[in-house]
């Protein structure tokens, strides 16, 4: 009898423990057909926001949806969702998702990898027909890139200037909207509460070198940094470049030349990992011969804390104060409705990502998130983990960008298995 009891026991522990594994030859199919929406002549990758290209890659995401049993369906504010519920469960959803939108001429994972790990961890469950206390949804978040629209939408964090924001395709966030099949009369409607939702999980490429370097399988996200814009104008006089002497200008090209190296030097000054970048610059009128009297730039402020990054932007503010004394010119700054802040991931979720990935035999790195992600948005409303994949290189937003399929499987299979997990799990 004793001995019976034993082999329940362990029977039992082998059913709870069991590991799911994905297939990977599903996971190329969808890497390789959705690589057809929008790669250029460069190999690289033009599905930006709102363009064809984005439109026919959701149509065919949603028909490998429905291929599940899953609802799909686009919300008003242009989320494709995936609702996946077979026992009519009241129980709150669990998300996963990333987007699929790129920068122009990116690659072909950012973003991409982690809607093709959603639609693989969908097809596992459905196909396996994994019994499940909670519904799932997967979303694929609109205008990702162009400062997380559709997951701010989620969170109640956009407005109507939000919507007349014009994106990289040219349309504004509100015609966007319109042509992925939102609604933007009521995409107000889409904001979910605290409490709406289990848990949120995003996968994603790494877009830096640490896991790479290291050889190591799995990135855990720890927090994601805050990211701060503005648009900066620098204003002085235009003027004839063959006749105006060198000491009577008021060059707002030397100006801007001397704030990019300011914000530089300004950024490095302080202690921790926080990085500032200008990534645009234009100048007026723009052309040889005529001095530049107004020169207009980007400003973008990163760190996990939002304090830190109010008092570098403060310095540089101060510091162009230096510059316009200097120069005879003047400088504006304008914040951008495209930015986030600081966003930490759930604890108990990060805890269930590394017993998954030693339960599977896979080497872990606890890390922070450098770039912005969809999961900043969510984590303001429910439950949010995120976890990476290794990028060759530490290689993004290029068409270099690479990640091999093993790795792929890899941190489908540690979501698929922390998606039940999780779906197990308490987290209120």
């Amino acid at each position: 009898m004793k001995k019976l009891l034993i082999i329940f026991t362990l029977s039992c522990s082998i059913v709870y423990s069991q590991n799911y594994k994905v297939e990977k030859d599903r996971i190329i199919d969808l890497f390789e057909n959705l690589k057809k929406f929008g790669v250029n002549e460069n190999q690289g990758n033009d599905r930006v926001a709102y363009s064809d290209y984005e439109i026919q890659a959701r149509d065919y995401i949603s028909k490998k949806l429905e291929k599940t049993g899953a609802k799909v369906y686009t919300d008003f504010a242009g989320n494709l969702i995936a609702n996946y519920n077979p026992n009519n469960s009241n129980l709150k959803p669990i998300l996963f998702g990333s987007h699929v939108d790129a920068v122009p001429n990116g690659g072909h994972y950012d973003g991409t990898a982690g809607v093709i790990h959603a639609i693989e961890v969908l097809q596992t469950v459905h196909s396996k027909n994994i019994s499940l206390n909670h519904p799932l949804e997967v979303i694929v978040f609109s205008n990702e890139e162009g400062g997380l629209f559709g997951s701010k939408a989620l969170a109640g964090k956009i407005n109507k200037q939000t919507l007349d924001v014009v994106t990289v395709s040219g349309y504004t966030n509100g015609e966007g909207v319109e042509r992925l099949g939102g609604n933007v009369d009521r995409i107000f409607e889409v904001k979910r509460d605290i409490g709406d939702i289990h848990a949120f999980i995003e996968m994603h490429i790494e877009q830096g070198n640490n896991l790479y370097s290291s050889n190591t399988d799995i990135g855990i996200v720890e927090g994601i940094v805050g990211l701060k814009w503005w648009d900066v104008i620098v204003k002085g006089t235009t003027n004839h470049a063959g006749t105006t002497p060198m000491n009577q200008r008021q060059d707002a090209m030397i100006a801007a030349s001397k704030f990019v190296l300011m914000v530089n030097k300004t950024v490095n000054s302080y202690e921790g990992s926080q990085v500032g970048t200008v990534g645009r610059i234009s100048a007026e009128p723009g052309v040889p011969n005529v001095i530049p009297g107004i020169v207009k730039l980007s400003l973008e402020l990163r760190d996990l804390s939002s304090k830190k990054i109010s008092v570098i932007y403060n310095k540089i503010i101060e510091n162009s104060k230096i510059i316009e004394q200097e120069t005879k010119t003047k400088f504006s700054f304008s914040p951008i409705d495209a930015t986030g802040d600081p966003a930490l991931m759930d604890r108990r979720i990060i805890n269930i990502l590394s017993e998954v990935s030693d339960d599977l035999g896979y080497s872990t790195m606890l890390m922070p998130s450098g770039a912005g992600h969809d999961a900043q948005s969510m984590a303001l409303i429910a439950p949010t983990a995120m976890i990476f994949a290794p990028s060759k290189d530490g290689i993004s937003h290029s068409p270099k960008e690479f990640t091999n399929f093993e790795m792929l499987e890899k941190t489908t299979n540690v979501m698929l298995n922390a998606i039940l997990k999780i779906d197990k799990t308490t987290l209120d």
